[in-house]
């Protein structure tokens, strides 16, 4: 059925969640802090293994292995001028601290901007990856759900992780990753068998320079505005489409 793999994705971030939240209470301080860091840790490896696209043959045999990196830096600089532009970051905290309005009755502003960080951080990294693109097209093409299942775990065992620290807000994540990951299925369906594999290395590619900045947040080095810099999905493979006329 197809949709079926963002579904189980879905329904796997709110039971980690709502695991994670169980746990969270129970742990100290010390020990949710030093779980965030590994999980900035990893989402750097990530990251970087992501970035490596760059070197992808069909996307080098298109716009040429000088001009990979360029296509990238192009589609995260233009991204984040149109993103800031937009205040994408900010309207996701805006849409985060309704719903934290909405579901809690801790009005502390502690508490508030412990939920948005949950919300934001976690629908940024569930969203960014390439299982949650490829595996949506994947899916609308009829082609299995294999890659949606495996995101599903990660994401699970992610979600518990990061609701032990950071509570609710990491369950909520669950709308932007449905909406994103049905569009994306819907995408699939309509047109994923036309979509050159050059297109999908430069969104992969670019995505794994968000996901290092979702790593400095997690690690508290720096606090990138990554949501500011989705537009740099859609930006590189439209880069990248130029070089194919």
């Amino acid at each position: 059925m197809i949709g079926l793999g963002t579904f189980i994705n879905v329904l796997a971030i709110l039971v980690g969640a709502a695991a994670g939240v169980f746990i969270g209470h129970r742990l100290p301080e010390r020990t949710r802090i030093t779980v965030t860091d590994g999980l900035g840790l990893i989402t750097l490896i990530i990251g970087a293994l992501n970035v490596v696209a760059i070197t992808d043959v069909a996307f080098t045999d298109v716009v040429g292995s000088s001009w990979t990196l360029l296509v990238v830096l192009g589609a995260v600089v233009i991204g984040g001028v149109i993103g800031s532009l937009l205040r994408i970051e900010g309207r996701l905290e805006s849409f985060a601290a309704w719903l934290q309005s909405r579901l809690s009755r801790d009005s502390s502003s502690q508490a508030r901007e412990r939920f948005i960080e949950g919300f934001v951080t976690s629908s940024l990294l569930f969203c960014i990856g390439p299982l949650a693109i490829l595996g949506s097209l994947s899916d609308g093409l009829g082609d299995g759900i294999e890659q949606l299942s495996l995101k599903s775990s990660l994401d699970f065992f992610a979600a518990l992780a990061f609701a032990a620290t950071l509570g609710w807000g990491v369950a909520m994540s669950a709308i932007p990753v449905g909406i994103w990951q049905g569009f994306l299925t819907v995408m699939g369906v309509a047109a994923g068998a036309f979509l050159p594999d050059a297109l999908i290395a430069s969104i992969t590619a670019t995505g794994g320079v968000l996901l290092l900045g979702i790593g400095l947040r997690l690690l508290q080095i720096r606090q990138v505005a990554v949501g500011d810099f989705l537009p740099a999905l859609v930006v590189a493979p439209l880069l990248t489409s130029l070089f194919l006329l």
